[in-house]
């Protein structure tokens, strides 16, 4: 079973229940060969923090002495190792080695079962990323069909279904939608091993995004066969949980090094370009008068070093909001991952990928280059600036980039503008335009860019600027020139006030804005050191605050009622089941298995209205997960709770 601890992009940090044990995700199963390891489990282990292994039930079969070993007392003694063990069922070994597969689907997963695997894997049909449309149907259903034929046959033992498909989308699509259907606990992705060994990334990457559209999304996701860490960043910001690497030993044998950009042979090298405990340990002379074998094991073990430390980066990117920089950095050492982002830039994929991207992160937006005007996060903001935002004015002063927060640095230009005339004022930043009463909203005042950007970003945020403004009549900045063009009027503007409805518009959907503060006695309390908004009352009732790090708004229970009158079911809503309602009021969080429904429009770490069947407000909160991730996930908090709506006594 798994449990969401933290995300970003569409990665995800997981604790991950097993028999053996929990795992943490996202990781690295290293792959043991029961005949020969390298390395034994226990050691890697206590090297590399290793949680869970992954070994091939049908080499185990085929052997009489290791099976019958197997048999009597379980995979976890065959080797060594009291953790989570995963078997696969041979499928790969016969695409490689061209071996029939001498028992049925039916008996492998019995097999696996009876040896105690912690997981075992289907008998799938190995899809080759260069068959034609009707053999890789074929082999899609025929997976199809024999996991139908396996679930019912795992017993205690969680059951790993690969999606199948080639490099069609529809197919891979389909494929998890059937499986997902199914009694299945994980959901590897299966034969792109080839596509891998050719660095056809984009296509990689189209196999991945297609599969997660059609898997439940509370289940594990397994890519198989990725075992070099140039590859993890992408494959987990994409939403995968699992790797396995036979990649360590396979390259070590032929005195590979495995680096976080690529790959370095032995006599290649002048000097060692890394620091971990092996090459630490040794000179680049040493390392080469070894034996054979013990020159092996240490590379080996360097190629695990830096294979786990990378893992340990990703999860601290999550952790911090900064996986696509990763991502991107990642990409830029090679250009075959280049070719892989530029999939990423299509409209369909960008729009799928924002359903799980946070609204806000602990970290700014840090420019790497071309690839970062295309974040999810990014297109984001500029959808919901197209479709929420609303001029105010029919005259658009342009402003040019200058130091944020832009209100701030200037301030005496704003004043001078709006003492004169009626009119919007956008900055046209490097990541799109900013209207001034947005620019301390994130990103807009968290990003970091050079003076100068690429000719792509500037692009995107000239055509941006002109969606936003295609109504209106604008001027660009030019100091006094640009205030004799205006009208002088005699009305003022309560930029605040401004400041304010245009943020709610933006955060909730549009006429957010004039639902909480064009009516009633709208007071404002603010920093006394950064005379910053901090507090909002209407009438007396304090119904919002706004956050420094973000300059979002935290909803108080008046102003989520105010939002719940306005808005019809199911719109800013978490729906729980009545039975959870009472704890929701005494301000408990909201668990995943006590929601009925949810609004689609909110996103990781938006603010929501927390009500009952009957839609009857019983708190407010901030959501973790999405809605078909809160529907799907039975562990887990769905949506902390904020404040909870007090029962009314008579």
């Amino acid at each position: 079973m798994l449990e969401l601890k933290d995300r970003d992009a569409a990665g995800r940090i997981c604790k991950f229940t097993t028999k053996h044990g929990v795992v943490t995700t996202p990781t690295l199963l290293p792959v043991i060969n029961p005949n020969k390891m390298m390395i034994t489990p226990g050691e890697m282990r206590r090297l590399f923090g290793v949680e869970m292994v992954i070994t091939n039930s049908y080499i185990i079969y085929k052997n009489e002495h290791l099976r019958d070993r197997a048999v009597r007392d379980g995979v976890h003694r065959v080797i060594d190792f009291d953790g989570p063990v995963m078997t696969d069922s041979g499928t790969f070994q016969s695409y490689i080695y061209g071996e029939s597969i001498d028992i049925d689907p039916a008996g492998i997963v019995e097999f696996q079962r009876r040896i105690g695997s912690d997981i075992g894997t289907i008998l799938d049909v190995f899809s080759e990323p260069d068959q034609g449309y009707k053999e890789a149907s074929e082999s899609v259903n025929e997976t199809i069909r024999r996991a139908r034929i396996s679930s019912p046959l795992k017993g205690e033992m969680l059951l790993a279904c690969p999606v199948q498909g080639s490099i069609y989308e529809d197919l891979r699509t389909k494929c998890a939608k059937e499986l997902s259907l199914l009694n299945a606990d994980f959901y590897p992705i299966g034969g792109v091993v080839p596509l891998m060994e050719n660095q056809r990334y984009r296509d990689l990457v189209r196999c991945i995004i297609a599969a997660k559209k059609g898997l439940n999304p509370s289940k594990p996701v397994h890519l198989f066969g990725a075992g070099h860490p140039l590859v993890f960043p992408l494959a987990v910001a994409l939403g995968c949980d699992f790797f396995d690497s036979s990649a360590y030993a396979k390259y070590a044998n032929d005195h590979r090094f495995i680096l976080p950009w690529g790959t370095e042979r032995l006599d290649d090298l002048s000097e060692l370009p890394c620091s971990c405990p092996v090459c630490s340990d040794y000179t680049l002379n040493e390392l080469r008068s070894l034996e054979e074998k013990d020159l092996i094991r240490e590379i080996a073990k360097h190629n695990l070093y830096v294979s786990f430390t990378e893992m340990r980066r990703i999860r601290n990117a999550i952790h911090q909001g900064t996986l696509w920089e990763l991502v991107e950095r990642r990409a830029s050492s090679n250009p075959y991952l280049l070719e892989a982002m530029r999939e990423l830039r299509r409209k369909e994929n960008k729009k799928w990928l924002e359903r799980f991207e946070p609204v806000s992160k602990s970290t700014g937006v840090f420019y790497t280059g071309p690839c970062t005007i295309h974040r999810p996060l990014i297109h984001r903001v500029h959808e919901r600036l197209a479709s929420r935002y609303k001029l105010r004015y029919k005259r658009t002063i342009i402003l040019p980039e200058s130091k944020k927060p832009y209100s701030q640095s200037y301030s005496d230009v704003v004043k001078v503008i709006l003492g004169k005339s009626l009119v919007n004022i956008i900055v046209d930043s490097s990541l799109g335009p900013v209207p001034i009463e947005l620019d301390e909203m994130y990103p807009f005042a968290q990003s970091v860019t050079p003076a100068m950007v690429d000719d792509e970003t500037r692009r995107i945020s000239s055509r941006v600027l002109r969606r936003i403004v295609k109504d209106s009549d604008c001027i660009r900045w030019d100091g006094e020139k640009t205030l004799k063009k205006l009208m002088v009027n005699e009305h003022r503007v309560d930029f605040d006030l401004w400041r304010l409805s245009s943020v709610a518009d933006m955060q909730f959907r549009e006429g957010a804005g004039a639902v909480l503060f064009d009516k009633g006695c709208v007071s404002i309390v603010k920093s006394k050191t950064t005379h910053k908004i901090r507090n909002v009352y209407r009438d007396g009732e304090h119904i919002l605050s706004m956050r420094a790090e973000d300059g979002l708004f935290t909803l108080k229970i008046p102003g989520a009622g105010y939002l719940h009158e306005a808005y019809d079911y199911p719109a800013l809503r978490v729906v729980v089941k009545d039975e959870a309602a009472p704890f929701i009021r005494e301000g408990r969080n909201v668990f995943t298995r006590f929601v009925s429904d949810c609004d689609d429009d909110l996103r990781p770490f938006d603010e929501c209205l927390i009500v009952d069947e009957d839609d009857e407000l019983v708190g407010v909160g901030c959501l973790l997960l999405n809605k078909e991730e809160m529907l799907t996930f039975q562990r887990g908090v769905a949506a902390k709770t904020r404040e909870g709506v007090k029962e009314k006594t008579m």
